[in-house]
């Protein structure tokens, strides 16, 4: 065998062997990623009530009271986004508050309800205030 085979031979091998690797580190994340949605989901069923599920499910979004002011709700979204403050029926701003590292959607959820429920005036100073 010449040289020259023998190089094509070795280059076909560890392009091979780079794809499967890639392909590896793919499915790796990908299960990863997959487990970590399914026990948020599973958190977020446990911390929600009935009626919150329900709303989440037919409407994509949580209305979670003001512990301290009444007529105020936080509607938290489902996905990604702005959560709407709501006083007497009307938008009074929005709020931006998201983790600094990635966690599944169902985990921010819990988040913004625990900081509401817990200690709704940190979650106020540290969210980012948007006008409607």
């Amino acid at each position: 065998m010449n040289v020259e085979v023998l190089a094509y031979v070795v280059l076909v091998i560890s392009t091979a062997l780079s794809l499967v690797l890639l392909v590896w580190l793919s499915l790796g994340r990908y299960l990863k990623w997959s487990a970590a949605n399914r026990r948020a989901g599973e958190l977020l069923c446990s911390v929600l009530t009935g009626e919150q599920y329900r709303q989440l499910s037919r409407r994509g979004y949580v209305d979670f009271s003001s512990p301290h002011y009444q007529q105020r709700i936080y509607r938290v979204p489902r996905a990604p986004g702005l959560v709407n403050v709501i006083e007497r029926g009307r938008r009074k701003e929005n709020l931006c508050l998201q983790p600094l590292e990635w966690v599944p959607d169902a985990d921010v959820m819990v988040i913004h309800k625990l900081m509401i429920e817990a200690d709704e005036e940190t979650y106020l100073q540290t969210a980012n205030r948007i006008a409607p």
